[in-house]
């Protein structure tokens, strides 16, 4: 570090080159210093073969995708918003069916999921006629899974 450090003070003309030696910078004190500590794995100093000694990478485990789970939800009340709003927050896919809601319910349960999802950073987007699927943040349902899950139902792509 010392040596970028010198570097951009000769660059920008605040010091001569000679005046460094003063402030006890030299390039020496670069490669003496310790490697700075990582969050989260653990550095292997290894020699190779001429007696040199590097550092390997920090290995660290990926993290698993979790499998898309889906939850199918018919409200009849807007008390069911309390179901979707659970199964949303324990990292559910839902899927909503709006075909059999009066047009109110259907307004009130709309603006509820779209805060719901604003607020956790999900996503809503139509599939159908009234059928809405919510996705939460860091899950992705591939159109293959939707589209078979859709069907299963008997929904069909309409949007």
């Amino acid at each position: 570090m010392a040596g970028i450090w010198k570097k951009t003070l000769i660059y920008l003309g605040l010091v001569e080159e000679d005046d460094l030696t003063e402030f006890g910078y030299d390039d020496y004190a670069e490669a003496e210093a310790p490697p700075p500590a990582r969050k989260g794995g653990s550095l292997k100093r290894v020699s190779d073969q001429s007696g040199n000694q590097r550092r390997d990478a920090v290995v660290r485990a990926m993290p698993t995708p979790t499998p898309g789970r889906l939850h199918l939800l018919h409200p009849t009340a807007f008390n069911d918003a309390q179901e979707l709003g659970d199964k949303f927050r324990e990292g559910y896919s839902v899927i909503m069916n709006l075909q059999a809601a009066d047009p109110d319910l259907s307004r009130r349960l709309i603006d509820f999921a779209s805060g719901l999802v604003y607020g956790l950073a999900g996503s809503m987007q139509p599939v159908a006629e009234r059928v809405f699927l919510l996705t939460p943040a860091g899950v992705q349902v591939s159109a293959e899974e939707r589209r078979r899950f859709l069907e299963e139902r008997g929904f069909f792509n309409q949007a």
